[in-house]
């Protein structure tokens, strides 16, 4: 399968305060590539830098067009949406009046509504709880709404930072079964940072294993799990 997203000699810094170093890797067309690393690794400021949140230099190419030094809301509108971490939830606002907002740069507004059928259908829940505020949700119905959120954007590539944080893990099972319908169904790219290595590489089909803002091993992610090595050195499994 093609690239959608490239990044080539990919660096990245907070203020004097460099945190990537040159890294190279790429999401497939449909694809789940899974970024793995202990905490302060650079796996959250990847996602940032392919956002246009921090300061970078290199290369970044998405879908054959040059994303480097773009804007957020540029990169946003060439198809890239983000689930941060701590899911960015609007605590006061109700269920619909978050989801909305994550259709905010589309003109679509028909669609959009019917969009929100079409996203119930892979997070029911959400449809029950429409008009409650988001702050009483459970942690699992909030990153349900985070993806949600995201989605309406009809976005090319999904940025997912640590969706199985701080949730049990019924529900994460029920989360990334869902992500694999909407992969599968909707062939939405999808860029996973998750600290579970062992689902990260069971769901996705490519890794890279980031270590103090460097890429030490890829690969394919099923021969990376295989390897004890890997998962004993870096892995922590």
């Amino acid at each position: 399968m093609p690239a959608l997203l490239e990044a080539k000699g990919l660096h990245a810094a907070y203020g004097e305060t460099k945190v990537l170093h040159g890294i190279d890797f790429s999401v497939e067309e449909g694809g789940v590539t899974a970024l793995l690393g202990a905490n302060g690794a650079g796996k959250t400021t990847t996602l940032r830098a392919i956002c246009g949140m921090v300061r970078t230099q290199g290369e970044l190419i998405l879908g054959g067009e040059s994303i480097s030094g773009m804007a957020t809301e540029d990169v946003v509108r060439r198809g890239v949406a983000h689930v941060p971490d701590g899911r960015g939830t609007f605590m006061e606002l109700t269920v619909e009046e978050n989801m909305r907002l994550g259709a905010y740069i589309r003109r679509d507004r028909g669609a959009v509504d019917k969009d929100f059928d079409w996203l119930f259908g892979y997070f029911p829940r959400l449809k029950e709880r429409f008009r409650q505020q988001a702050g009483t949700l459970s942690g699992g119905e909030q990153q349900m709404l985070a993806i949600t959120r995201a989605l309406l954007l009809r976005p090319r590539l999904l940025l997912l930072d640590e969706p199985s944080f701080g949730l049990a893990p019924l529900i994460v099972k029920e989360i990334f079964n869902i992500l694999r319908r909407i992969r599968d169904e909707e062939k939405v790219s999808m860029l996973l940072v998750e600290q579970n290595a062992s689902l990260a590489l069971a769901f996705a089909e490519d890794a890279y294993l980031l270590e103090t803002g460097r890429i030490v091993v890829s690969g394919k992610a099923a021969d990376i799990g295989k390897d004890e090595s890997i998962r004993r050195s870096y892995l922590g499994y």
